[in-house]
């Protein structure tokens, strides 16, 4: 292991320390969303309408943790149950006006608190970041076999 990946492992040890400890349960402080319910809106808004198997091979996880899932989402309003729009025999999952306010009010929020961190960062510093960020993410997602769309 190089020099360069035991500062990557640490800063990334770091970073999930941080996350833990302004955050509970997964969620940004002033956040109406839970972590899980953030990441499937964010899948199906890019995808579109998708069934419980397609997000399961997405995200590698379980029909019955899917379910419970998509159940809270659907409870909050977030989501709603539609005939597959390709004819298929699965119903899928759909944003709703709802989960697309609320999605975009996490995002917003998070932003604003990302500006605040990166405050004395130049654009051209954010921009590199990013796409360090992006190209980290790819990469994981090449080895793990599900690349997740990017809009």
């Amino acid at each position: 292991m190089s020099r360069a990946t035991r500062q990557v492992e640490y800063e990334q040890m770091l970073q999930s320390r941080y996350l833990h400890l302004h955050k509970s349960k997964g969620r940004r402080q002033g956040s109406t969303l839970e972590r899980s319910a953030y990441i499937l809106l964010s899948r199906i808004r890019v995808q579109g309408p998708m069934s419980i198997g397609q997000l399961g091979d997405a995200f590698g996880l379980d029909a019955s943790t899917l379910n419970r899932q998509t159940a809270a989402a659907m409870r909050a309003g977030l989501v709603e149950r539609i005939p597959d729009p390709d004819g298929g025999m699965a119903r899928k999952f759909r944003i709703t006006a709802e989960g697309e306010r609320r999605l975009d009010e996490e995002r917003e929020g998070t932003i604003h608190t990302l500006d605040q961190i990166m405050a004395d960062w130049s654009d051209e510093d954010i921009a590199a970041f990013a796409d360090y960020l992006k190209r980290f993410n790819t990469d994981i997602e090449r080895l793990d076999g599900r690349p997740w769309p990017r809009p």
